[in-house]
């Protein structure tokens, strides 16, 4: 099997965008009434990510029923390396503070699209 590297060159030599990003699956550990005193803290860690580039994309997720009950997100960086991504990861409040517990992992991106529209005159924006 090869490496993880190896693996990148070989999808980048076929082509294949090879975009290598931080995935974090953030799980509730601490009392779940701690949720909302910390959430104000960790929107703000998102957005100074987002403002510095570092965060991809975050957002909760949903039980099978389709509500977002459990406290649990995910969240996407873009780091250098995956000791970077994982300061970034324990740096959010949710986790230094025992809130949430994570695990991380590489994600290689080879396929699948984006559709971005622009409507300047109506400034929006919406991406799909």
């Amino acid at each position: 099997m090869p490496s993880w590297q190896e693996y990148r060159e070989t999808a980048r030599s076929r082509g294949a965008l090879a975009l290598e990003l931080y995935v974090v699956l953030s799980v509730k550990s601490g009392p779940e009434a701690d949720i909302p005193a910390i959430l104000p803290a960790h929107l703000a860690y998102q957005a100074e990510q987002e403002a510095a580039g570092r965060l991809a994309f975050a957002g909760p997720l949903s039980d099978e029923t389709g509500t977002q009950n459990s406290g649990d997100g995910l969240i996407v960086y873009r780091a250098a390396s995956l000791e970077e991504a994982r300061a970034l990861a324990e740096a959010d409040p949710m986790h230094s503070s025992g809130t949430r517990r994570f695990t991380i992992r590489r994600w290689l991106i080879n396929e699948g699209s984006l559709t971005l529209t622009v409507g300047l005159s109506g400034k929006r924006v919406m991406l799909s």
